[in-house]
């Protein structure tokens, strides 16, 4: 009987001793199969791959302002939204498309009604966004002026030899008249207007063209 109670009390030691060498020698292997996994995850995917172009100064940029700028409800310091009108392209390759998104900036607002009958509205471009990522410009400043009775002109700097010269005048000064458009390929806008107190807006829609004064480098991605 003592000899039966030996021997059961051993084969209990060898099984417990085999079923725990058992599970501490897979419990390592779950464990690195797991980390595994997790360096697997965080593993950033490949981004395509990309070449910087520099687009040149001098590059002509026309945009259409996506809101109306007017030298009676804005102030120099305001932003205005607007798109890319036309493909940017360097030596035949797109660089910025048709509708990237561009952000500029008011450098001047002066209202006919507080600057003794005179009206200016000044435009610069101060980005634009390419696959989702900001690029800051800088570029020639498009400007409208009223001088005088209902006479108005268009500058742009730099724009070329048409800028500043003048779009047209008010037919018997009535009030709303509508300028005509294209009077010059640097003025650059369409479907400019005088309000009735001879201020000056840049409606929506409006297509304006600017020039780079100094060279930006974009990203663009390797086809």
């Amino acid at each position: 009987m003592p000899y039966n109670r030996f021997a059961v009390s051993i084969g209990l030691m060898v099984v417990l001793a085999v079923s725990g060498c058992g599970q501490s020698g897979s419990a390592p292997n779950s464990a690195a199969t797991q980390t595994e996994n997790q360096n697997a995850a965080t593993v950033p995917a490949k981004e395509p791959a990309q070449e910087p172009i520099v687009v040149p100064a001098g590059t002509p940029i026309a945009v259409t302002v996506d809101q109306a700028v007017s030298s009676k409800t804005n102030d120099a310091g305001d932003h205005f939204a607007a798109s890319i009108a036309a493909p940017v392209m360097v030596d035949g390759k797109q660089v910025i498309a048709r509708g990237a998104k561009v952000s500029g900036t008011v450098t001047e607002a002066k209202s006919a009604g507080r600057f003794k009958g005179n009206a200016e509205i000044a435009l610069t471009l101060r980005s634009v966004t390419v696959d989702g990522k900001e690029y800051d410009l800088k570029t020639s400043t498009y400007s409208e002026v009223t001088k005088g009775r209902g006479k108005r002109t268009a500058e742009g700097t730099g724009i070329g030899a048409a800028a500043g010269a003048v779009i047209g005048a008010l037919a018997g000064g009535g009030k709303g008249a509508a300028i005509g458009a294209g009077a010059g390929a640097g003025a650059g806008v369409t479907g400019a207007a005088l309000t009735g107190e001879r201020d000056v807006e840049v409606p929506a829609e409006s297509k304006i063209n600017f020039k780079l004064s100094q060279p930006v480098t974009i990203d663009v991605p390797v086809s």
